[in-house]
C-alpha cells in the first residue's frame, strides 16, 4: 500500500512541475498596439512605415474604382470600359449574387422574396433608374437597408460589371425599337 501512495505522490509532483515547465510559453513577451517599448531608440513598440512604399495590395488610390465616388460625390461614369464582356460577367454575376432577392429582371421578386422575405425595391423605380452607377456599386460594396453588403463576396471589378448589368435591365425596360441600331432591328423578330 506505501508504495502504491508513494507511486501516487511520485506522479503528482512529476505532473506539476512539467505542467510549471510550460509557463514561460505562455508569459512571453509582447506589447500590446501603441504601448511603449523600451526596445527601440523611439520608445515605440510599432515600427513606422518605410517612406516611399505601399504595403502590397492596400493601394487604392483611385477613388471611382473602388468607392464609386468622384471628388466625394457618386459618380455617373464607370471606371472602365463597358463591354460585351463586361456586361456578361455581370450577368453571371447579378444572376448569382442579386437574383435571389432582385430577380432575374430585377423588378425585386426574387426567390427569397417568395419565400416570405422582404421584397427589395425593383431596379425598375422612378428614384433608382435615376441614381447613378457610383450609387448601386456603393449599395454592393457597404450594404443599404435589409440588404447586407457584399464587399467579401464580389470583387472590386465584378461590382462594377454588376452596376453596368443592372443599368442595362434598367434601360430594358423602357426601351423601344427606336434606341436598338439599325442594323440590328432585324433580329429582335
Amino acid at each position: 500500500m506505501r508504495g502504491r501512495s508513494s507511486s501516487l505522490a511520485a506522479a503528482v509532483a512529476c505532473c506539476v512541475v512539467l505542467t510549471a515547465c510550460r509557463q514561460d510559453m505562455h508569459d512571453t513577451p509582447r506589447y500590446e498596439p501603441l504601448e511603449e517599448s523600451d526596445f527601440f531608440p523611439d520608445g515605440r513598440s510599432e515600427r513606422p512605415l518605410v517612406p516611399n512604399t505601399v504595403a502590397r495590395g492596400l493601394l487604392r488610390d483611385d477613388d471611382l474604382l473602388y468607392t464609386g465616388r468622384m471628388n466625394g460625390q457618386l459618380a455617373n461614369l464607370f471606371p472602365m470600359p463597358v463591354t460585351a464582356q463586361v456586361m456578361s460577367r455581370g450577368q453571371e454575376r447579378f444572376n448569382v449574387y442579386c437574383s435571389p432577392c432582385h430577380g432575374r429582371t430585377g423588378r425585386g421578386d426574387g426567390m427569397v422574396v417568395r419565400r416570405g422575405f422582404r421584397a427589395p425595391t425593383s431596379f425598375d423605380d422612378q428614384r433608382l433608374r435615376e441614381a447613378p452607377v457610383g450609387y448601386f456599386y456603393d449599395v454592393i460594396a457597404n450594404g443599404f437597408g435589409a440588404m447586407a453588403d457584399y464587399a467579401a463576396q464580389v470583387p472590386v471589378d465584378d461590382r462594377w460589371a454588376i452596376v453596368a448589368y443592372i443599368k442595362a435591365l434598367q434601360l430594358s425596360q423602357h426601351a423601344t425599337v427606336k434606341d436598338v441600331p439599325a442594323d440590328k432591328r432585324a433580329e429582335l423578330k
